[in-house]
């Protein structure tokens, strides 16, 4: 994974620091291991970004950032994938999280008819599907932690060796110009 691709679209240090939910951290921010780019930073920031993306609460980032501190994996990427749950995909998401926990529980895929987001609502009809929900939200959050980690290695591996046959090439036809410049006596 190219370091400087993902140091154009990544937030700034100072811009993270000075943010006024993560003021809470401290001094904790000022650890360089959060921000560093490297093979086991990025994809153990993958893990935490995309598990905390499947818990199912509104402070989906701050729950990234307090995994990627002691953890000591990249932070803007942690609190930056948790985004993947926003207000246009958390329907779809979460749907798919209850009929996987359903599926595994062996129960019925069936959601309230009278779905109206009141009060009553969420006292009596999310009581019937809240373990499902909750269980498919696990198994999804730590299937794509596994996953995205996996594709991060992955392709970081990939990248690396692409560089290294890159550098060997450069090497041969360097000294193949230098034995060319050799003057034959």
């Amino acid at each position: 994974m190219p370091k400087n691709f993902l140091k154009r679209y990544m937030p700034k240090e100072h811009d993270i620091r000075n943010h006024k939910h993560m003021r809470f951290f401290g001094k904790l921010l000022h650890d360089p291991n959060i921000w560093h780019l490297n093979r086991r930073s990025v994809s153990g920031a993958f893990s935490v970004g995309l598990f905390m993306a499947m818990v199912p609460v509104p402070f989906q980032m701050a729950l990234a950032a307090a995994a990627a501190i002691p953890l000591r994996v990249n932070l803007p990427i942690s609190v930056g994938l948790v985004w993947i749950t926003n207000p246009l995909t958390i329907p779809a998401i979460f749907y798919f999280a209850y009929k996987v926990g359903a599926t595994i529980m062996s129960t019925s895929v069936t959601l309230p008819e009278d779905v109206d987001f009141s009060w009553e609502w969420l006292t009596s009809g999310l009581s019937e599907i809240w373990a499902p929900f909750l269980l498919g939200c696990f198994v999804l959050g730590v299937t794509l932690a596994i996953l995205g980690n996996l594709f991060i290695r992955f392709i970081w591996r990939l990248h690396l060796l692409k560089y290294l046959e890159r550098r060997k090439l450069r090497k041969k036809a360097k000294a193949k110009a230098k034995a060319n410049k050799k003057p034959k006596s």
